[in-house]
């Protein structure tokens, strides 16, 4: 069974339509492509790594307030997305597309 599995993905991999989705998907090097990247997977992580707790705590207290509808799902949104603190795997991959785009 592990053959097989083995054997499928070597074939997709080799694949020239795997090849050109992947080369699709790679930023383009100009502004945009750098810093979408930065803009859209590191800088929110960083944000989350020194602010996270703060913007939690403000949130929260924002939701004891009674809201229109629009704004609790806004601090609703903002608990769930900074409550665990930054991402190690968004991080990651901000850094690994970088890398890739200047490669």
């Amino acid at each position: 069974m592990r053959h097989k599995i083995k054997a499928k993905v070597v074939e997709i991999a080799k694949n020239p339509n795997t090849q050109k989705a992947l080369l699709s998907m790679k930023p383009e090097k100009n502004f945009w492509g750098i810093g979408g990247t930065i803009l859209f997977f590191i800088v929110p992580e960083i944000v989350a790594y020194i602010w996270g707790a703060e913007i939690t705590q403000f949130a929260k207290t924002q939701l004891l307030v009674s809201q229109p509808l629009l704004e609790e799902q806004y601090y609703k949104l903002l608990v769930m997305a900074f409550e665990d603190g930054m991402s190690w795997f968004n991080l990651l991959v901000g850094f690994a597309l970088l890398v890739w785009l200047f490669f």
